[in-house]
């Protein structure tokens, strides 16, 4: 039977946790390393209706992408919303690893799935950061070119993201020109727009967009499209639940069922 720590150290090699951004936190963060495991559940953030998921499952671990915790932190207790959910975790046995900025860079990572979602090809990076300790190459964002005989207009293809991405909406600049080489950034990636114009794309996909990014996707002339950060990267949960399966045969490994889009649209 995996124990935390071994199931920690298979996300590791997949997606090296010492690749993280220098704000990260990203890595093993709640439970006991030698807790025996018997069942996983993925998600992308862990919520309190993600923990209650997972103890009426019985599952002794989470793998999230967001960190459940991010600042340093002074005390825990049920006074602070981060403080609840630590000692809910704790209280009922349930561990937490999270994978972050790393699952973003690392090859098979978000950035890639969500290429790959979109049906992009001839994929390279957007941002190489270096070599992770295998060697690999890693960095945050990809760029793929769309490969059709016909033009592709910005308001189709937004359309064409939304359905591929389950997205509740996607927000755009139309830059009068059609889609061709399209970079993405899953997330909050709209401080590289200067990046995607410089690798020559026509089109960014990102989340997150602020409203003077999107003024200056259009005085730059590049296409921009906000699709939410959440519908851009859950693209890989299911990866990671099918990763982990496969590594340990004998663990029950589910995606969140109750984790969804934080808001709605009208």
């Amino acid at each position: 039977m995996a124990t935390v720590k071994e199931i920690y150290a298979a996300l590791d090699e997949f997606a090296p946790f010492e690749t993280q951004a220098e704000f990260d936190n990203a890595g093993f963060l709640v439970g006991r390393g030698d807790r025996e495991v018997t069942g996983v559940l993925v998600a992308l953030d862990i919520t309190k209706t993600v923990i209650d998921e997972a103890v009426e499952l019985g599952v002794e671990l989470i793998v999230a992408h967001h960190p459940l915790v991010f600042d340093p932190i002074r005390s825990v207790t049920d006074e602070s919303l981060t403080g609840q959910k630590l000692l809910q975790l704790a209280e009922c046995g349930v561990a937490a690893i999270c994978a972050h900025t790393n699952l973003d860079a690392c090859q098979g990572g978000v950035n890639e799935r969500l290429a790959h979602t979109l049906g992009l090809s001839d994929l390279e990076q957007l941002h190489c950061e270096g070599e992770d300790r295998f060697g690999r190459p890693y960095g945050i964002g990809r760029v793929g070119t769309v490969r059709t005989k016909s033009i592709v207009k910005v308001k189709d293809f937004a359309e064409t993201v939304k359905e591929k991405l389950n997205a509740s909406g996607v927000r755009y600049v139309d830059a009068g020109k059609p889609v061709c080489r399209v970079a993405v950034g899953g997330g909050s990636c709209g401080s590289m727009l200067a990046d995607a114009v410089a690798a020559g794309c026509d089109t960014f996909i990102t989340a997150d967009v602020k409203y003077n990014v999107f003024l200056d996707a259009a005085e730059l002339g590049i296409n921009l499209l906000d699709a939410g950060h959440f519908a851009t990267e859950d693209v890989i949960t299911q990866p990671l639940v099918e990763l982990l399966a496969e590594k340990f045969p004998d663990l029950t490994v589910r995606k969140s069922a109750v984790h969804h889009e934080a808001y709605s649209c009208v």
